[in-house]
């Protein structure tokens, strides 16, 4: 178990925390949740003894060990990778080294054999003689290979180097174990052994992530962190998701009742106050009066952007036409001979490792670039709009954000180009701002405007969940739910994926197509290998939105 009990943090005049009291119980993982920005990796730094608080305190179990996971992919570059991962027990690991340093002694005393006697006997209560072989199982299900289990951390790749510090904090069973962002780099069998570890640990786990579908496999419990306040749920993100938006529903409704209720009893008492055969009863309604009181619903300091593509023309029954496209980049095939045909009612997935035929693909399905052979056509009912992978060139220049937006409207009103920014989190005087000083996320949240006020009824993206916050991703995967046209769609977001798509397309390594109609995880079930197949690649950023 661990506690936090009135915990207040400051940081200048600015309480990030104030008088915050919560409890973590064994056997539950616990999903921090919250806006960017809130405090969801310091609290955990909090929790881990890493920071200090400006009153208050952390209460652990006594003799409990705490485990968290750490983001200095540098630190342990001098040590073998095995050793990096037992070091996730510092006492086990301490034992180790110093039975190592008594039996290297030439000039072995009688004292040196007492106290190598005493640790071999705490070595053998920790478990240390499997150590090495629980070490190498976390390593192995989380795709290192043995052959890389005694080398030096600095060999290692940077989502490799990520997987070693994964196991160091899962290393030796810890009784609470922190984990921030822990899905970042994996693969997807790393992700999903890392769901199955999580489902069967029996001890505390805390986990901050921006993966809606990780959250939802693992957690039992949602500890949402709002305006410097954590309030605990039970049930998974979307449980939690849900019951919130109930909830302030539920409020609302209720303060509407009482506000239906006050104007009854004022209209009565303005009316009869006056009375004398009245005013008995314009007494007892005034002492009713006084005594209703509305709920303060306090807004939340999560901002969810309203995304909603409303096509301005109803689409065709010829959607798509792609015959015999190839494409090479830097001497690489990576699109062989590409042919399929997209309906009227087809949400359709792209999906594989090979990030650069994606890419390629829907840059010649939007005629930014040529293929080598072979040919598409669009409906003539179609409009398409394109959302890049790579949109440096868009924002390379000088125009605020209204000029921009105001460019590719059909409408060139203020105005009305302002209603949309404004949905999009883009308020008042933020129009003014220029888009070459925009953040990753707001530039994101530029694009889906421009993509809203379009109006195309096909809409083509490309990763648009990078760089975005929860908040974001979930408003983006509503309106790619609600949409009533064609999609072609790139995105490493799971969750977007399985709710979205109506068919899969797999681009193979050797630049050829899988096409199937089928939902996302009925795709991975019945198809292993695809599993093999695909690179979980994408880091969700924690923007400064």
């Amino acid at each position: 178990m661990i506690s936090a009990n009135n915990v207040t943090l400051r940081i200048g005049k600015k309480a990030l925390f104030e008088d915050v009291n919560i409890k973590f119980t064994e056997g539950n993982c616990y999903g921090l949740i919250g806006a960017n920005g809130s405090g969801k990796s310091t609290f955990l730094k909090i929790l881990s003894g890493n920071l200090e608080t400006t009153q208050g305190d952390i209460v652990t179990t006594p003799g409990q060990r705490l485990s968290f996971l750490e983001q200095d992919h540098f630190k342990y570059d001098e040590y073998p990778v095995l050793d990096v991962v037992i070091m996730g027990n510092v006492r086990l690991f301490q034992i180790m080294k110093e039975k190592e340093e008594i039996y290297a002694k030439e000039d072995f005393t009688d004292e040196d054999g007492i106290r190598a006697s005493e640790l071999e006997g705490e070595f053998a209560e920790m478990d240390g003689w499997e150590s090495e072989s629980n070490a190498a199982s976390l390593l192995n299900g989380l795709g290192i290979s043995s052959t890389l289990h005694h080398a030096l951390m600095n060999t290692l790749t940077g989502s490799e180097k990520v997987k070693v510090l994964l196991a160091k904090a899962l290393f030796g069973n810890p009784d609470i174990l922190l984990l921030d962002e822990p899905t970042n780099h994996l693969d997807l069998d790393a992700i999903a052994w890392l769901e199955e570890f999580l489902i069967n640990f029996e001890n505390t786990v805390i986990v901050v992530s921006h993966d809606r579908y990780f959250l939802n496999k693992v957690c039992t419990h949602t500890a949402d962190i709002d305006y410097g306040k954590i309030q605990l749920y039970s049930g998974n993100y979307d449980f939690w998701y849900e019951s919130s938006q109930l909830m302030v529903k539920q409020m609302k409704d209720a303060n509407k009742k009482k506000e239906e209720k006050i104007k009854e009893l004022q209209d009565f008492i303005t009316r009869f106050s006056a009375n004398a055969s009245k005013s008995k009863q314009a007494t007892s309604r005034k002492k009713a009066l006084d005594k209703i009181e509305l709920d303060d619903i306090r807004p939340s300091s999560r901002k969810y952007p309203y995304i909603d593509f409303r096509p301005d023309r109803e689409i065709g029954n010829e959607i798509l036409t792609v015959e015999g496209i190839s494409k090479t980049i830097s001497g690489e095939k990576v699109l062989n001979n590409v042919s399929f045909t997209l309906n009227r009612d087809d949400k359709a997935a792209f999906v594989g490792g090979n990030e650069l035929a994606k890419t390629t693909l829907f840059r010649i399905l939007t005629g930014e670039l040529e293929p080598d052979e072979g040919s598409y056509k669009w409906g003539i009912t179609t409009t398409q709009a394109y959302f890049p992978k790579d949109s440096t060139e868009e924002f390379d220049n000088d125009y605020t954000i209204t000029d921009w937006l105001t460019g590719y409207s059909p409408v060139k009103d203020v105005t009305y180009v302002r209603g949309f920014l404004g949905r999009m989190l883009f308020p008042g005087e933020d129009g003014i701002k220029k888009v070459k000083i925009l953040s990753g996320g707001e530039k994101v949240r530029c694009l889906l405007s421009k993509m809203m006020i379009s109006g195309a009824n096909v809409l083509v993206l490309d990763e648009p969940t990078n760089h975005l916050d929860m908040e974001s991703i979930t408003a983006l995967n509503n309106g790619l739910v609600k949409f009533p046209g064609v999609l072609l769609f790139a995105s490493h977001d799971h969750q977007i994926v399985q709710t979205t798509a109506n068919r899969i397309i797999e681009i193979l390594p050797d630049g050829s197509l899988i096409d199937k109609i089928t939902t996302y995880d009925e795709y991975l079930e019945n198809d292993e290998l695809a599993r093999k197949r695909f690179v979980y690649t994408a880091e969700t950023e924690d923007d400064e939105d």
